[in-house]
């Protein structure tokens, strides 16, 4: 594995300037592009799981990270208020806001927009949402760890009983998530309660044991890591091992009996008592910066073809094949690829700059190609298809894209 930030440099898929700030870096075209595939892919997977989608403000009162804990916990790790409220009394009643350090508190505010019944539970919440954490100058680097942070993050709302079921979904997408993405998970860690925590330790109990449960239940080998669990509730941790060797979090799974309690959650249970649900916190592709370190470090930033930043580059080898390049190009980026010609150069330097920007496929068109309505395809990892009809190697390419196959 390469060193991701070297990559990012080299590919132009994210760029850091000290006029933005440290640990805030800028997604360029390149990196965008792949993380939007990577995005339209997390949403599907958990639309077909029964999460529904929102959109939360990055911003909330200090009253509610008060409320949930974040404060008490977490406040040497936030970023101060952003008001003293003084210039803010005709907007919000003089108190301050601040920027958000987790998802958690406004999807608990979602379950809290209207009445619930049993019914529909487990609701499940999911969100692509920014959050903010005040780390250290000395500890940021790249992608690995910023200030401003877009997590894949999700809240499912539900019964003591469904808690078991919902944690096994939750692992069962984390794996398919990493397979599809192209690597897997290192091990897992059940981590545990220290000594501070919020809640009575026999919740805890019941809470850890559940975690320890599903984990037996799906057949997964799993450390326990006492005082590594969240302040609110134990949770499984996913780890995974940088380009050094260096284990770190990407997925999480966590149970919280805290919250609900905190922010006055109930439902209205089939005997028409009202009961408060258990709150289930999960990542299945944790944040898309860290998430993103580790893609360019396992694939050396060649990544799989449905997400690569540029899935097809179309060289006409001469200007007489330019409208028949630009027209195959034009029909493919109609299909749904990323696609781009180049023309710029000798077809040897074309075809070695696609490569070095690890593009999967390069459709070479010259005159007999032109003349017969075929392309010749060089694959990045330096294998040559003979000329073919251009709807085959067009439709060869999308069907691979399709299915996220990680192979060309």
């Amino acid at each position: 594995m390469s060193d991701h930030r070297r990559l990012g440099r080299e590919l132009e898929l994210f760029h850091s300037d000290p006029l933005v700030g440290a640990g805030l870096p800028i997604w360029l075209p390149a990196g965008a592009a792949a993380r939007h595939a990577v995005e339209e892919y997390i949403r599907e997977a958990e639309r077909l799981a029964g999460y529904q989608h929102v959109y939360s403000p990055p911003l909330a009162k200090r009253e509610m990270y008060a409320r949930s804990g974040h404060l008490a916990k977490f406040g040497d790790d936030m970023f101060p208020p952003l008001s003293s409220g003084s210039d803010m009394d005709d907007h919000d009643e003089g108190e301050p806001l601040m920027l958000r350090p987790s998802l958690c508190p406004h999807h608990a505010m979602v379950f809290a927009s209207r009445g619930r019944s049993y019914r529909e539970l487990p609701l499940r919440i999911a969100e692509i949402g920014g959050m903010y954490r005040a780390e250290r100058s000395g500890v940021l680097g790249g992608l690995s760890r910023v200030r401003a942070i877009s997590l894949n993050d999700a809240h499912v709302f539900c019964r003591p009983e469904q808690v078991g079921d919902e944690v096994a979904l939750v692992l069962g997408m984390i794996r398919e998530a990493q397979s599809v993405l192209g690597f897997a998970a290192d091990g897992y860690r059940l981590s545990l309660r220290g000594d501070s925590f919020l809640g009575e330790p026999e919740v805890w109990d019941e809470a850890e044991g559940l975690l320890r449960d599903a984990l037996d239940a799906c057949g997964l080998a799993f450390e326990e890591a006492p005082g590594e669990a969240a302040f609110y509730g134990p949770k499984i941790d996913v780890q995974i091992s940088d380009a050094a060797g260096r284990p770190f979090t990407l997925a999480t799974i966590q149970v919280d009996f805290a919250q609900p309690e905190r922010f006055d959650l109930a439902y209205t249970d089939s005997d028409g008592v009202k009961r408060r649900p258990v709150m289930v916190h999960r990542s299945v592709i944790g944040s898309l910066e860290r998430l993103f370190a580790h893609l360019i470090e396992v694939h050396s930033g060649a990544f799989p073809a449905w997400y690569a930043p540029v899935q097809l580059a179309v060289a006409p080898v001469g200007s007489d094949q330019a409208s028949v390049a630009h027209a195959f190009a034009s029909g493919a980026l109609r299909a749904g690829l990323r696609v781009e010609v180049v023309e710029d150069g000798s077809l040897g330097s074309r075809i070695r700059g696609a490569v070095q920007r690890k593009i999967p496929y390069v459709a070479v068109i010259g005159a007999q190609e032109a003349a017969d309505g075929s392309v010749s395809l060089r694959l990045r990892d330096g294998r040559s298809v003979p000329a073919q009809p251009a709807a085959s190697a067009l439709s060869h390419i999308l069907d691979v894209v399709a299915t996220r196959s990680l192979s060309l």
